[in-house]
């Protein structure tokens, strides 16, 4: 009989609660669908925490450590994960655990993180020289405090079982839901396809969005109080989106010299005009895919993009897949 694979996770004050039940719910799936036909349960699963007891989440939900990390033999774990969540900073300052976690790094299997977990294990030293990511809010402070680290912000997750564009061995995930996806591809490199596709089936996911897929999240548009100078144009720019939107006419619209322009995005915005425009019309675009039933070409036009090529570049280029792509998975 195949031994069963001991996948554990972390669990600590002020954990994410998503970032454990969600990818140990894949895990927990995968030994229902086996005992659907007939198997073993593949998994043993089992969380750990710095004693026994019950541990508060963020969200106030309870869990429960099965035993303290410090009584388990690291070796005797396949699969060890590091959750997110508020209660990190605590945590990568806990010198035992990130000692322990350091210790743990050659002997198991598979080491890796969901969403801001990434920073407890880079605290531990053990993504020094390697691909990393994080939930995108934590990717600026994962490269600047940990500069060792080959931070990658816009993708799922690192894990590749063959080592080509990812680690097999120690890998990161970005937020919550990129757990789910890493869980899933741990499952689909342990049982095969057809076995993580009917796990993915049953939780009514995609199978699978691949690790090297962009972060998808929306570009807000700031709260006009918090843009005073820019607000106006700001409420503009969308509804002209197929409008010429270059820098001078901004400029112009805005009744303002375009070096000024271009100075007042940097400071409130973070990014120049050119690059808020074409998010701005990817944002549109993307909403058009998902909720209407449009050709490529007029996407490409409504949203102010002109040729489809161009469309498809700009998808390529912040997302990593094309519109086409991106139709069939979320419209």
């Amino acid at each position: 009989m195949e031994a069963l694979r001991r996948v554990a996770c972390l669990i600590f004050p002020e954990v994410m609660s998503l970032d454990v039940t969600g990818p140990m719910q894949v895990f927990a799936s995968a030994n229902v669908e086996r005992q659907r036909q007939g198997l073993p349960p593949a998994y043993e699963l089992s969380l750990l925490g710095k004693q026994s007891g019950p541990v508060a989440t963020s969200a106030g939900l309870r869990l429960y450590t099965d035993r303290p990390w410090r009584e388990i033999d690291p070796a005797q774990l396949d699969t060890l994960l590091v959750p997110g969540g508020q209660g990190v900073d605590a945590q990568r300052a806990d010198a035992s655990l990130l000692a322990w976690l350091h210790g743990a790094e050659p002997q198991v299997r598979r080491l890796g993180s969901v969403c801001s977990g990434a920073l407890i294990l880079a605290a531990a030293g053990v993504l020094d020289g390697r691909l990393a990511t994080t939930h995108w809010a934590d990717t600026d402070e994962l490269r600047a405090r940990y500069p060792a680290v080959q931070v990658q912000a816009d993708r799922l997750h690192t894990y590749d079982p063959h080592n080509r564009v990812g680690d097999a061995h120690v890998f990161t995930s970005a937020g919550v839901t990129a757990g789910i996806d890493l869980a899933l591809a741990l499952v689909e490199a342990d049982l095969g396809r057809a076995l993580a596709l009917a796990v993915a089936r049953r939780l009514v996911m995609f199978l699978r969005r691949p690790g090297g897929q962009a972060q998808f999240s929306a570009l807000l548009t700031p709260e006009p109080c918090r843009v005073p100078r820019l607000a106006a144009l700001l409420d503009w720019i969308p509804a002209h989106l197929g409008d010429d939107l270059s820098l001078a006419a901004l400029a112009e619209q805005a009744c303002l010299a375009p070096r000024t322009l271009s100075r007042l995005f940097v400071q409130e915005l973070g990014m120049g005009p050119g690059r808020y425009v074409e998010r701005i019309r990817l944002e549109a675009a993307r909403a058009l895919l998902q909720d209407t039933q449009v050709s490529i070409s007029t996407v490409a036009r409504l949203a102010g993009f002109g040729h489809p090529e161009n469309l498809r570049r700009t998808f390529h280029k912040h997302l990593a897949i094309s519109p086409q792509e991106y139709a069939q998975r979320f419209g």
